[in-house]
């Protein structure tokens, strides 16, 4: 069985070419999966590298999926643009990062609408959310199938038990309109910015503060320039396994099955252990010395208040259907 192959250094960037080829073998269709994660532990990095074991075995010959993590191919702001001039075949960005494309992803941003991970995972399966993975076909994007990555935590220089402990700071975001609402609301100021640039930005004080999953605090050692945690719970954050439609289409009608067949299954399994992943991440940060501030009911309630203009606000462009939808599982 071929081994997956992860880029693992900047320098790979430099031998990308030679990479591919010394990988693949003659006449097979290579498929680059890059990502922006990097780790062993984290639920994409472990659901990348599964998926491509999984297609190196059973397309044996046909196709020849390479990794390639923590932005050593393509950063945030480069993807989504590479896929669609077929320089990577494989995604899995966030899904606040299609604003530009469609408004309807809005909606897995918008402050508690998910009360856990379950009940995402839940939406996802529902009509609604299968739908949801073809909305941006008229741009040339097809989603394979939603990869979750857990709930959201704030975490800042300061401890934050209220939402107005954080007026006045500096939190990065991703390029999400509902993001920056959210922390607008607070009386915060949002930034956003790239993934690998945020460990540096809170490390000199470009920024206060950040949201993010129990794993990606841990993989990125956040919590390492940061005072402590907020354990609210307040966004979800998951990823949006995608090919081009190009890319699709351009496979044989068996090769496409067995492409999609596996796709289906890692996400199922990738999905069906997110939870343990988080909790163990979690308590790898407490293990490493981190601070983690648990909030009471009433605490985590004016939370709640705080942002819930948000989802008014966004109503009209994300569709009220859609946000009584998810908000209903």
């Amino acid at each position: 069985m071929r081994k997956i192959n992860s880029v693992l250094s900047g320098l790979a960037m430099i031998a990308s070419a030679s990479f591919v080829s010394a990988n693949c073998d003659p006449g097979e269709i290579v498929a680059k999966l890059s990502h922006v994660t990097g780790g062993t532990t984290h639920p994409k990095v472990v659901a990348a590298n599964n998926f491509a074991e999984r297609v190196n075995k059973e397309l044996n010959g046909k196709m020849c999926v390479e990794v390639y993590p923590n932005s050593t191919l393509f950063g945030d702001s480069k993807e989504l643009e590479a896929l669609l001039l077929g320089d990577v075949q494989l995604l899995a960005p966030s899904l606040s990062k299609f604003g530009s494309y469609t408004d309807k992803f809005g909606v897995f941003d918008l402050p508690f609408i998910f009360k856990d991970i379950d009940a995402a995972i839940s939406f996802t399966q529902s009509k609604e959310g299968k739908n949801l993975l073809n909305d941006m076909e008229n741009v040339g994007f097809v989603g394979l199938g939603y990869w979750m990555s857990g709930m959201k935590y704030f975490s800042a220089n300061k401890p934050l038990i209220l939402p107005s402990d954080a007026a006045g700071l500096k939190f990065r975001v991703q390029t999400s309109d509902v993001a920056k609402a959210m922390i607008k609301a607070m009386d915060a100021s949002p930034q956003p910015m790239a993934f690998a640039e945020v460990y540096g930005a809170l490390q000199t004080g470009v920024v206060d503060g950040q949201e993010n999953t129990w794993s990606n605090i841990y993989t990125q050692k956040f919590y390492e320039v940061q005072d402590s945690t907020t354990e609210t719970n307040h966004q979800l954050l998951a990823y949006l396994f995608m090919t081009s439609t190009e890319f699709l289409d351009s496979l044989d009608k068996q090769t496409r099955a067995t492409f999609i067949k596996i796709a289906d299954d890692v996400t199922m399994e990738a999905n069906l252990a997110v939870k343990a992943a988080e909790a163990k991440n979690r308590q790898n940060i407490l293990d490493a010395g981190g601070k983690i501030n648990v909030l009471t009911p009433e605490q985590r309630q004016k939370w709640v208040d705080a942002m819930s203009p948000a989802w008014k606000q966004f109503e009209k462009q994300i569709g009220a259907d859609l946000i009584k939808a998810a908000a209903s599982h």
